[in-house]
């Protein structure tokens, strides 16, 4: 068996000794913690399973190699949190030669009686468009829509995505406790909707984007409401030359501190000696040695399948996680005029399409569905003529009430045939399937597969409140010193911004963790250091249940005055 060695004898400031992680995986999380670790003084090895860099935030082209798809994010928001990642790395968007283009619609809505919903960061536009639907009040029902997410935008920023939660003591932080009732966790985004808008049409218009999170409207906590406030406020960006750019750049900025990457390097196995981890085991069965362990991989699978199982890896497998997607990815002869950007159907069955999904764990008999065209804003995305189109059908996670994976052939072709009818149907089209030249689909199945996702869920752990905070996993392995986690299953959650967020904090937690200094120019305030800090010993015989029941007790008293 081979072994290497992660220990670099030398350092730059002279020091004999500079410490090693090796981190698993090269998604978005994965490669921005490299190169925050890398530059932190670590020697950085990262393996990744796949020959790509960005994980479900990669690229990839047809045959003919003149069509290109985002393979998962499609749309750029929260660009404070980008800003922020790459400024802690000392560079930009700009600098790392990243361009950043601004859609000038944020979505066409197309509902079942063809009618047609236009969302923009333009109120002048948005003006008109809402009081078409609600009437001359209703502008104002928006803007306070507006306000709400905002201020959940905000508190979610100081509270929640630079803030580390390491065990339940550190929900009973004052300020989280006083401003956990203006992040409305206990009712839904679309229960939040219906305070602001009165009209059913404009109440769906406004909650859809809950399956940016996996969940249902009528199941995503109402903070979440803050990616509409970013969405009309900021706009809807997307870097040209694709969203794997991001990660891409990551990598670049890692490499240039001295990280290396490996690819087809699947790992087997994080060895643990005496309670603490000291490298990993790859599938052709080499060993890497290293003084700390960061997994990018998906945190639940990475607990069942690198770690030993336990009592705790099999609840996590037990809890509830986000949907899956059939996404299809055509080549098409012929621009489609008819698309635009981002293009939202809606089912007629809105609530009960969610049920389906997010209760039953089924493909919904009427689909609510994405269809995104890059080449309407990315010219690169396809040849001159031509459109790349993506369309994503949230479906149900792996469970028994789908099928095995030898019926997803029919279950495809029955989808694909739903959602070709609606587009020709909804946008009159009559030869639009016609204009296929070629076809790449991830299933369910697919995703499982290829990024070792549990039950293949694209997005991670689901998002209600008792998934998030405290009761997320956390950055820090619960039982193995030396071994972190960051990706959309760990605290903070799901999507490219916030994991960057969490590669912010698993990453200051490793440094606090060994005593080491943290950048300053990532301006880690004392107040959100403090929030790395171990409380292991500091919990001494204090009962989580008590902990617990003391917390519930805070909030239910708060939430009654």
């Amino acid at each position: 068996m081979a072994a290497i060695n992660g220990h670099s004898n030398g350092h730059a400031n002279g020091s004999a000794h500079r410490p090693s992680v090796v981190i698993v995986g090269a998604g978005i999380g994965g490669t921005a913690s490299a190169a925050r670790l890398a530059q932190a003084g670590f020697d950085v090895t990262v393996l990744e399973k796949n020959d790509f860099v960005g994980g479900r935030c990669s690229l990839f082209t047809d045959p003919s190699g003149q069509h290109r798809f985002d393979q998962g994010p499609s749309l750029l928001l929260i660009r404070r949190l980008f800003d922020e990642a790459f400024a802690d790395l000392g560079t930009s968007f700009e600098q790392e030669g990243i361009e950043l283009v601004k859609c000038a619609l944020n979505y066409r809505i197309v509902f079942p009686d063809k009618e047609v919903v236009e969302l923009s960061s333009d109120l002048t536009r948005m003006k008109t468009e809402v009081e078409r639907w609600e009437g001359e009040k209703g502008f104002e029902g928006f803007l306070k829509f507006l306000q709400e997410g905002h201020a959940h935008h905000e508190l979610s920023m100081v509270h929640v995505l630079h803030r580390n939660f390491t065990s339940l003591l550190s929900m009973l932080r004052p300020s989280l406790i006083v401003n956990l009732r203006k992040l409305h966790p206990f009712v839904s985004i679309y229960s939040r909707a219906t305070k602001y808008f009165k009209t059913d049409r404009l109440r769906r218009a406004f909650t859809f984007a809950a399956m940016y999170l996996g969940m249902s409207p009528f199941d995503a906590l109402g903070a979440y409401n803050l990616l509409q406030y970013t969405e009309h406020c900021e706009g809807i960006l997307y870097p040209i030359g694709g969203f794997g750019r991001v990660p891409a750049a990551m990598q670049s900025i890692a490499e240039r501190a001295g990280a290396k990457f490996r690819f087809n390097t699947p790992v087997r196995r994080v060895i643990v000696e005496n309670g603490k981890a000291t490298g990993v085991e790859t599938e052709s069965g080499e060993t890497v040695n290293a003084d700390v362990v960061l997994v990018n991989a998906d945190l639940v699978w990475s607990m069942a399948h690198l770690y030993k199982e336990t009592s705790y890896s099999k609840r996590l497998e037990e809890k509830p996680v986000s949907c899956s997607s059939i996404s299809f990815y055509w080549s098409m002869k012929r621009k489609v005029p008819e698309l635009d950007s981002h293009t939202i159907f809606l089912a007629e069955e809105y609530r009960e399409s969610f049920d389906s999904i997010f209760r039953d764990h089924k493909i919904p008999h009427e689909p609510s569905f994405y269809v995104n065209v890059p080449s309407r804003h990315d010219p690169s995305a396809a040849p001159a003529d031509k459109d790349s189109i993506i369309v994503l059908v949230p479906v149900g996670h792996i469970s028994a009430a789908l099928p095995s994976s030898s019926d997803w052939d029919k279950v495809v072709e029955e989808t694909r045939n739903k959602v070709l009818h609606e587009i020709e149907n909804r946008l009159g089209l009559t030869d639009f399937r016609d204009q296929i030249a070629h076809e790449i689909i991830n299933t369910p199945i697919t995703w499982g597969d290829k990024f070792n996702l549990h039950r293949g869920s694209i997005l991670g752990l689901s998002h209600d409140f008792f998934n998030v905070l405290s009761f997320r996993p956390k950055t820090r392995h619960p039982t193995v010193d030396n071994a972190y986690f960051v990706g959309a299953s760990a605290h903070p959650g799901t999507g490219v911004p916030i994991v960057l967020a969490g590669a912010r904090l698993a990453t200051t937690q490793i440094l606090m963790d060994r005593g080491m200094r943290v950048p300053e120019r990532w301006n880690v305030s004392e107040s959100e250091a403090a929030t790395h800090r171990t409380v292991r010993d500091a919990m001494g015989g204090v009962s989580i249940l008590m902990l617990l029941a003391a917390l519930i007790l805070a909030v239910a008293v708060y939430l009654r005055q």
